[in-house]
């Protein structure tokens, strides 16, 4: 996520960063047939992907930044032959999702994964729900188990989880995204912002990007504050597992912590750090062949799999 930020604009005042409405009601979160409706209900865009047969266990799975809930489709589709159903739904701000383009503010991603856990487990009684989460979905299944009011998943999966921090990256980007979110929130930054793109490959596989390129819920531009947003969260994410050391990691569900040796959106610095801060809670799987995006990436598959038996040696 390197974004070059050029800012050579003249401002007569300061804007607060926008960030979607907090959340509100106390109703009885539910999975419906193509959303998950939250406990202020808001209708969250959701797609399931159906165990064949009796499902063994159910995965609750969080998109990256910038994605919906259709990221989650090459893998659930591998996890339903094996007996997996999948709910993923679009988080707020992304996908089909109220207030589109707009951060809704870590405290309501994870209110609305706390939620979605509480919702599967309702529909359905009896089988085991893990809640996975690729990239920014993973920054905010990793906050979660470390908050206050942590979701109760049988186990949680990091895919190449959001854990760059302010602390990681250079003075020039933190200033850049301070000034950027408080002084021109709404600007729009896209790969060519600077007059040039920036490389960054996501995945080898090639016909998958091009099919996002393509998408036109899968989001191409992202506005300063949003940004702000994000880096927000993945501070929260670096020091997470501190957090939990402090007491929760005794109770907080086992971990599987997944990352390629080739990912170029989040550098190896802060990812091993957390792996390491992380300690025996998490079994770590490293790909030497994997991106960032390695659910889908070409050997996506070996790592669905990988997911899957994990899943089901944490099972009686």
């Amino acid at each position: 996520m390197r974004i070059a930020f050029v800012f050579a604009l003249l401002v007569l005042s300061a804007c607060a960063p926008s960030f979607a409405p907090p959340l509100d009601g106390g109703m009885t979160p539910k999975v419906v047939d193509d959303a998950l409706l939250a406990r202020d209900g808001t209708r969250l865009p959701l797609r399931r992907w159906e165990a064949q047969g009796p499902p063994r266990a159910v995965i609750v799975g969080l998109h990256g930044m910038s994605d919906y809930s259709k990221a989650l489709e090459m893998p659930a589709k591998v996890w339903a032959k094996l007996g997996i159903t999948t709910l993923a739904y679009d988080q707020r701000g992304f996908g089909l999702s109220p207030n589109p383009g707009i951060w809704a503010g870590a405290e309501a991603m994870r209110a609305d994964l706390n939620d979605a856990v509480a919702a599967a487990r309702a529909r359905y009684p009896g089988v085991p729900v893990f809640a996975l989460g690729e990239s920014m979905g993973g920054a905010v299944v990793l906050t979660a188990a470390a908050s206050a009011n942590p979701p109760a998943p049988d186990g949680i999966i990091l895919v190449a989880p959001a854990v760059w921090s302010r602390g990681d990256m250079p003075l020039t980007y933190r200033a850049a995204l301070f000034l950027g979110a408080h002084l021109v929130p709404g600007m729009i930054l896209s790969n060519n912002a600077a007059g040039k793109v920036v490389t960054i490959i996501p995945s080898d596989n090639v016909e998958m990007l091009r099919a996002l390129g393509r998408d036109p819920l899968f989001q191409k531009r992202t506005r300063t504050d949003t940004l702000f947003g994000l880096v927000n969260l993945m501070d929260e994410a670096r020091t997470a597992p501190e957090k939990l050391k402090d007491g929760a990691i005794k109770t907080a569900p086992p971990i599987l912590f997944l990352y390629g040796a080739n990912d170029q959106v989040i550098p190896a610095k802060p990812t091993q750090s957390v792996i390491a801060a992380l300690g025996s809670k998490a079994t770590v799987k490293r790909y030497e062949h994997g991106y960032h995006m390695l659910l889908r990436d070409l050997e996506g598959e070996s790592v669905d799999k990988d997911v899957a038996d994990w899943i089901f040696a944490r099972q009686p």
